[in-house]
């Protein structure tokens, strides 16, 4: 039986906000998806696509370090659409309501937080039950361990789901 996994989804760039979460992911032996590579491919697209739609556990934190535009229409649209193909799995979503002082374009920084804004108020207007929302990464971090443990216990009793059959 295949364990359960963690996908590290959100801001990508040089954002470091994952290498915590992989060491103590590895020190207590937790299976990870990590989205972020260094030389990218399309290809690549497709893997990313199926762990966001089966990984137990999904992180999507939308940190200031960029405009993150991309991981706000991500957060918006793919998590949406992943609790409707399963919410049986738990998503973790940060967003940061401001942006690094070095982000300086005003047209993208507007609209960046115009954006974090809108996703962050639907999402909690949205109340899913696997949906959780933290502001900082310590508490992503916990949150994510102990939902971990949670699948790992589901996870045997999913050969007793009709779904699965």
């Amino acid at each position: 039986m295949k364990k359960p996994t963690v996908g590290l989804f959100g801001t990508c760039g040089d954002s470091k906000w994952r290498d915590g979460f992989i060491e103590k992911y590895k020190q207590l032996n937790i299976d990870f998806f990590n989205p972020k590579v260094d030389d990218w491919q399309p290809e690549r697209a497709v893997d990313e696509a199926r762990h966001l739609a089966e990984d137990e556990v999904i992180l999507f934190p939308v940190t200031s370090e960029t405009y993150g535009l991309g991981s706000l229409a991500e957060v918006g649209f793919s998590i949406l659409q992943a609790i409707r193909l399963d919410d049986r799995r738990d998503f973790i979503i940060m967003i940061e309501m401001s942006l690094d002082s070095v982000l300086d374009n005003e047209v993208a920084r507007r609209e960046s937080l115009r954006g974090r804004a809108l996703v962050l108020q639907h999402l909690k207007k949205m109340r899913f039950k696997n949906v959780y929302l933290f502001d900082t990464l310590s508490e992503m971090l916990e949150t994510s361990i102990q939902l971990y443990r949670s699948a790992e216990i589901r996870k045997p009793l999913e050969r007793f789901n009709p779904q699965n059959k």
